[in-house]
């Protein structure tokens, strides 16, 4: 039976060249508005930033108190003096746009749809969309497994330019009624995002507030995922997070997603447990745990609180 031709949208940054008003199937719920929810009052300052010389050197006890708290407070960190070189960054950056300026016959080499009909995670393309009501992303994505090497799918990887994983965001006529992303938290161990250092999107959810993360140019961005926050049993954060949209400005972000193998088992540390703390989250394989997060970010809800005691 062929796949309902719902499961695979036009590409936003081919449909951001014809329409005036984004399609129903982008457009959030009224009470889920980007515009209602964006605190801009928040000065840049909030974001903590850890700075990796001085955690590393001998007297670095203050810093690590810093990184133990951004970790609890928030699930992520910007990283200072991490000594990657900045024209590498800005090289990764510039490679990432023109990979999104080729033409689509070249980008589509790479598609994540099989066949024109079966769409995967890895490729180039759209997120995967497993309901018919679902509200779709203003987003193209390049995903490439990059470890273990003798998993690189070669197939999917562009000829051009030098390639990675990265994040397309194109100019939306009314930023107001869509996300870049919606917000979600990662599954994984951690993430390490390189952002765009023109334009800003990205926000944080803490104590019911979304905060906005500033654009800090060859800063990293450090983010837990799920896997850390159950590990540590709810001691550090996995934080929900959503990209905005932009009126008039296209967006670039490169992700470095840090997992583990399919068959690993997720658990809280048995060290971290006693008996006035029991462990506050199920165990399951790392294969299964994707599996329901990938549901779940569908719905735009979070697999982490189905596992929860």
């Amino acid at each position: 039976m062929a796949e309902e031709s719902w499961r695979t949208p036009m590409l936003v940054q081919e449909m951001a060249k014809k329409v005036q008003q984004p399609p129903s199937r982008y457009v959030q719920p009224e009470q889920y508005h980007p515009i209602s929810l964006v605190d801009g009052t928040e000065p840049p300052e909030s974001i903590p930033v850890i700075n990796l010389t001085r955690l590393s050197a001998a007297d670095g006890a203050d810093e690590g108190i810093k990184l133990r708290l951004a970790l609890q407070s928030w699930g992520l960190f910007l990283v200072a003096n991490h000594e990657v070189e900045t024209s590498l960054m800005d090289d990764l950056i510039n490679m990432s746009r023109e990979f999104f300026r080729q033409p689509l016959q070249e980008k589509e080499k790479c598609s994540n749809v099989i066949g024109g009909k079966h769409p995967q995670v890895e490729g180039y393309g759209n997120d995967l969309v497993k309901f018919e009501d679902q509200t779709l992303d203003w987003c193209d994505r390049l995903h490439l497994r990059v470890e273990p090497e003798d998993e690189r799918n070669f197939s999917l990887w562009p000829k051009h330019p030098t390639p990675f994983r990265f994040n397309y965001y194109p100019p939306c006529p009314r930023p107001d009624l869509v996300f870049g992303i919606k917000p979600h938290s990662d599954a994984g161990v951690l993430t390490i995002l390189l952002m765009d250092k023109d334009v800003g999107g990205l926000q944080i959810l803490r104590d019911g507030k979304w905060h906005n993360v500033p654009t800090s140019p060859h800063r990293l961005l450090i983010n837990l995922g799920d896997y850390t926050e159950i590990m540590s049993n709810g001691i550090f954060k996995s934080p929900v997070h959503r990209a905005v949209a932009n009126a008039e400005k296209e967006r670039i972000s490169l992700a470095m997603f840090h997992g583990l193998h399919p068959e690993k088992e997720i658990e809280p540390a048995a060290i971290l447990l006693h008996e006035k703390q029991p462990a506050r989250y199920r165990k399951s394989k790392a294969k299964e745990y994707l599996a329901g997060y990938y549901e779940h970010f569908s719905r735009g809800t979070r697999f982490i609180d189905s596992v929860k005691m």
